[in-house]
């Protein structure tokens, strides 16, 4: 059977604290195990008031420390912020007190800085003659694309710039990165001047890494060459899945990881008893998307009263129809066969399943109804 995990943002809700937030997310892990989960992957996001996940390597280390079995990991790192080394020592330290239960995995968030700012900074696309359209391949919706460079110019934006790096500061190369891990962990790591040096904790670790990727670009060049197993973000760009693990596949080459490729799809949603209690449950996940588009950042999720509230426009529907429109909603039955779909169309070999509601316990049960469907 394939297997399920978990993508935890620690969302923060309207009326809620990041301390309900983080200790929400430790409750949810330990009924996950319980459950039967395989992973719980907590995500990392910076200075956004809705989500509490902005230390992932702490979350890790007390998600570890209240289950017994269940793996544990980074969905993913975003590289671009810290040193090689350093997230080989972080992930080293949870692997000495937790072996063999933890996961590292990378992602190229941060790296693109630069690529946002030259797209902001550039002229529109021109508009094609006929529109984007969506289309269905193998039953499996695939959006059009959303574009992220008109966000490269916002405020917040730029502020996370100047805050999440030193002044001056350029990140390496992502697969240089990779490569630089990969080394520590080895305990093979040269200098480019033939110097060694040795990450303690961390040379040794045995902990699983993958890559993470939105694309068929960097992420899954850099997964597939290297033989490691990549995991795909439907839940982000549903419009690229096909695309990136095409390209992972053939790019990938047998290494002592793994000898043929290992896929895994993410996917949002939110399961309850009824289709039309979880698309109650659900409604306030389009308004949380709509103000992470409009640049003002992802605000405390809202309560479905307070989603029933807001006067809908086209435009506000059209900016984030890819994402409501991908969003699994419905009860235990319906959002099984939906994540049927996505595994057969993607050939995915895991999948990764992530629910944010306002209320922490429709959360858990979600995952706890899904997770007995998917056994059935």
């Amino acid at each position: 059977m394939t297997r399920l995990s978990i993508l935890d943002l620690a969302p923060v809700v309207s009326g809620g604290t990041a301390r309900d937030a983080v200790r929400n997310t430790v409750d949810l892990a330990r009924r996950a195990e319980r459950a039967g989960y395989h992973r719980y992957w907590l995500a990392e996001h910076h200075l956004a008031e809705g989500v509490a996940s902005s230390a992932p390597a702490v979350l890790i280390g007390a998600v570890a420390a209240a289950t017994e079995r269940i793996r544990v990991g980074s969905g993913a790192v975003q590289l671009g912020h810290q040193t090689a080394l350093a997230v080989v020592e972080q992930f080293g330290t949870l692997d000495a007190l937790y072996p063999g239960r933890i996961d590292l995995g990378l992602g190229r968030s941060g790296q693109r800085t630069k690529e946002l700012r030259a797209a902001a900074g550039s002229p529109p696309p021109a508009v094609p003659a006929v529109p984007a359209e969506p289309r269905v391949v193998h039953g499996l919706l695939i959006p059009p694309p959303f574009s992220y460079a008109s966000l490269a110019g916002s405020p917040l934006f730029r502020l996370h710039a100047s805050l999440l790096q030193q002044p001056g500061a350029e990140s390496p190369d992502f697969a240089e990165q990779v490569d630089d891990i990969q080394a520590f962990i080895a305990g093979s790591y040269r200098s480019a001047e033939g110097h060694a040096a040795h990450a303690q904790p961390g040379e040794g670790a045995e902990v699983e890494l993958w890559i993470l990727g939105s694309s068929g670009g960097q992420s899954a060049q850099v997964a597939g060459e290297r033989g490691l197993p990549f995991a795909a973000n439907y839940h982000v760009a549903p419009s690229a899945v096909l695309e990136a693990v095409e390209a992972y596949r053939d790019a990938f080459k047998p290494s002592a990881v793994l000898s043929a490729p290992h896929v895994m799809v993410s996917a949002d949603v939110v399961v309850a008893a009824t289709d039309e209690e979880a698309r109650r449950i659900a409604a306030p996940y389009g308004l949380w998307v709509r103000d992470i588009r409009t640049g003002t950042g992802a605000p405390p999720f809202p309560s479905p009263l307070e989603a029933a509230a807001h006067v809908w426009t086209a435009a506000d529907r059209e900016l984030v129809a890819d994402r409501v429109d991908t969003q699994f909603a419905g009860s235990p039955g319906t959002v099984a066969d939906r994540l049927r779909v996505l595994r057969d169309a993607t050939g995915a070999d895991e999948l990764l399943v992530t629910t944010i509601t306002h209320d922490h316990e429709d959360r858990a049960r979600s995952f706890e109804l899904l997770a007995a469907a998917w056994r059935d």
